[in-house]
């Protein structure tokens, strides 16, 4: 089974106004922890779209227009996206998407590979978050989860980790979601 960590991060929070500006991923195999392949890209807009940005979001990011124009069109991203997935041969019942917050980053994920098209590559529709992980652990263990939060950076606090690097890039929300993860869930046959 394969684990797709994913983060986005955008121009704002209103999928149907904002756009995806980074997105990022590391495909691994859930039982070792091995990486079989991983993605970076940054994701040029229109002068139009970059106007709606939210200014929180990008205080949040750090990202300016400068950066952004540069980078590649969605359409190649989109192909690059779809390259590296044939390879790992994505489908369902075979791979998952893993995510800090999975109904943001699959609305977002989807301005680049529409949904119907997802479905048509038998892509997992299947997006797991890693709260529901972390919440779940701490039942188990009868802590109260609602006490600490569970943002991302408050499952690492609780996990002894590190926060999360600022300004927030999308590589780095993969490995600190990684980090989090292997602490709440661990990779079963991994070192």
């Amino acid at each position: 089974m394969l684990g797709i960590f994913l983060d986005t991060e955008t121009n704002g929070l209103n999928f149907d106004k904002h756009r995806v500006i980074e997105l990022a991923f590391r495909i691994l195999d859930v039982q070792t922890g091995r990486e079989v392949v991983s993605f970076e890209s940054l994701i040029g807009m229109t002068e139009e779209e970059w106007k709606k940005s939210d200014p929180h979001s990008l205080q949040v990011n750090g990202f300016s227009w400068e950066e952004i124009r540069k980078g590649p069109p969605a359409a190649k991203v989109a192909t690059e996206i779809l390259s590296a997935f044939q390879k790992c041969k994505i489908e369902r019942g075979h791979a998952v998407f893993i995510c800090q917050n999975p109904s943001f980053d699959r609305a977002f994920f989807s301005q680049l590979i529409d949904a119907d098209l997802q479905e048509e590559l038998n892509w997992p529709y299947h997006w797991l978050d890693l709260a529901s992980m972390y919440w779940t652990r701490s039942i188990l263990e009868q802590k109260k989860p609602w006490e600490t939060g569970v943002s991302k950076n408050e499952i690492a606090k609780v996990l002894a980790l590190p926060p999360e690097e600022d300004p927030h890039k999308a590589m780095n929300g993969v490995d600190h979601l990684i980090a989090c993860y292997e602490k709440v869930v661990g990779f079963p046959e991994g070192s």
